[in-house]
């Protein structure tokens, strides 16, 4: 179902669009506007689905699919030491296109950041180990 004002269903219904990277029958890949690191791609389902929890089961092994390869992809582009991979789903955890989207994020030592993790979206609950 192709929805206009969707930014991520305007990308699928055109299979030729310059900025899919990879694609299967059920999603596609690309690099995030407003990346976090080099590299950092988003796999999306071609059908407006806004929610993981609304695919079905095979859906959903595509996607991984799809993850996959654009792991191999980056890390012969890009050389990443690590990665993160997200799904903000619903408004409350920040998903701010209501279409599913997983992230894929590189992560670079020489970035000298001290990654956190996802325990710390809410930092007063974070430090479960005490280790900060």
């Amino acid at each position: 179902m192709l929805k206009k004002s969707c930014l991520f269903c305007n990308i699928s219904g055109d299979a030729d669009h310059k900025s899919i990277i990879v694609q299967n029958a059920d999603g596609f890949v690309v690099k995030d506007n407003c990346p976090v690191s080099d590299g950092h791609a988003l796999i999306i389902p071609k059908d407006h689905v806004a929610s993981f929890f609304d695919v079905s089961d095979e859906v959903r092994l595509s996607l991984f699919s799809l993850l996959d390869k654009t792991k191999a992809i980056i890390k012969a582009e890009y050389q990443p030491d690590d990665f993160t991979i997200g799904i903000n789903d619903g408004p409350a955890s920040g998903q701010t296109i209501p279409h599913l989207h997983i992230h894929l994020i590189p992560r670079y030592l020489k970035d000298g950041i001290e990654p956190k993790g996802v325990r710390w979206v809410l930092p007063e609950t974070a430090d479960y180990l005490g280790l900060s």
